[in-house]
């Protein structure tokens, strides 16, 4: 039997195109005169429909499908509790070091330093049993106030790569916990600076406490005012040292209270430029990301109140006239860098006046101690006659 040639045919299945690759190609001779060729495409493996696996074999095909939408929904609950906050598992030893971190330590012991450095420019004799106490008062206030801003922000700390590691945004610690490290905190804090010191000092802790929390940390999302009532927060605590040593409000806590405002806008403006992205994400309303040219601005101009300040040392009467004259290269230099700032506007400048205020501070309360006006004559000589009187009087008793 012999099959003629049809013309028709080979028309019909003669491939398209000549430039599918070989490998997809397939060749079989059914004669002298007749080949078929047919075309080999990859296909992926797809579920057969559920009708014709319901028609062929109910339980086989049944079974699949529910495979399948178990691992879906397991996947997707994995996914939501991913996405939720979990408490971890809490480690005795590592406690005190997430005490730590949920109260920044580092910024409590600035505020404790600058409180000392506020007790120690007081004109009055130097009282060892007060200064502990009211130090210790003013860092268990700060470490309270720290606490309860971590426990506020923590939907959007987790949104910012600084904040991102914080104990309450890695569920190292229960908000319930942290929490009460903050009363257990505040509550001896603020007794021990009105009992223990005065109650002048214990309500300006009270007060820091009321400012940082429920006022400078909500106002953070609001507007950029936020960044002037945070620096009202930073120049209490040198006040507070001021009072704790006198018992009273003068010109002089006034002054150090001054310097510490200050110098927060050169040093938070300058940290703030490089962290605007991540401010951005958080949703905070900072100088840096809503009115950039203002940041720069109030930057130098508070660098060159520093200058003002320092001059006003002498006339106050808390220092010699010799604090302006040897503080001045440090105030020229800080604001040579906040006129860099406000000219170049960019990341390297930004980042020299920070670090620039991490120094100028300490150097500046140091070089002003040691410039510190001596102790009126009279005050001495008292305290000279009260000694003398005291040594009399044990000689006269038998």
């Amino acid at each position: 039997y012999v099959t003629q040639p049809n013309k028709e045919l080979r028309q019909r299945v003669k491939p398209k195109s000549d430039s599918v690759p070989p490998p997809f190609r397939e060749s079989r001779q059914l004669g002298p005169e007749k080949t078929v060729t047919r075309k080999i495409r990859p296909i992926s493996p797809v579920p057969p429909p559920l009708s014709e696996t319901l028609a062929g074999n109910e339980p086989t095909g049944v079974a699949p499908v529910a495979e399948m939408g178990g691992s879906a929904s397991s996947l997707e609950a994995g996914s939501k509790d991913d996405r939720h906050w979990k408490e971890m598992k809490l480690q005795l030893n590592e406690l005190p070091g997430i005490l730590a971190r949920l109260s920044k330590i580092k910024l409590t012991a600035l505020v404790v330093s600058t409180a000392s450095a506020g007790f120690a420019m007081a004109p009055v004799p130097f009282d060892a049993t007060r200064f502990l106490l009211a130090s210790l008062g003013t860092g268990l206030a700060s470490c309270a106030a720290n606490s309860i801003n971590q426990f506020f922000e923590v939907p959007f700390d987790s949104n910012m790569n600084r904040t991102k590691n914080r104990p309450l945004v890695r569920g190292q610690i229960s908000p319930l916990l942290a929490v009460g490290f903050a009363a257990a905190c505040a509550v001896p804090g603020i007794a021990l600076l009105t009992l223990a010191v005065n109650p002048l000092t214990g309500a300006l802790g009270a007060f820091n406490i009321f400012l940082y929390t429920c006022c400078y940390t909500p106002l953070k999302r609001v507007s950029i005012a936020n960044t002037w009532v945070g620096a009202v927060v930073g120049a209490i605590p040198p006040v507070m040292g001021w009072t704790a040593a006198t018992g009273s409000l003068d010109a002089g806590a006034m002054l150090l209270g001054g310097i510490l405002y200050s110098w927060q806008f050169p040093h938070f403006n300058a940290l703030s430029w490089g962290l605007r992205e991540d401010y951005s994400r958080g949703g905070y309303c900072m100088m840096s990301v809503t009115h950039p040219a203002l940041c720069r601005r109030v930057a130098l101009r508070h660098c060159l109140a520093l200058l003002g300040l320092s001059a006003a040392a002498p006339v106050l009467h808390v220092t010699t006239w010799t604090f302006p004259v040897i503080s001045l290269p440090l105030n020229l230099y800080i604001s040579y860098l906040g006129f860099r700032f406000y000219k170049d506007a960019d990341r390297s400048s930004s980042r020299r006046l920070f670090f620039c205020s991490l120094w100028h501070l300490p150097l500046l309360l140091l070089v002003m101690f040691t410039c510190k006006k001596p102790l009126p004559e009279k005050e001495e000589k008292g305290d000279l006659l009260a000694g003398n009187h005291g040594k009399a009087v044990e000689i006269r008793l038998p």
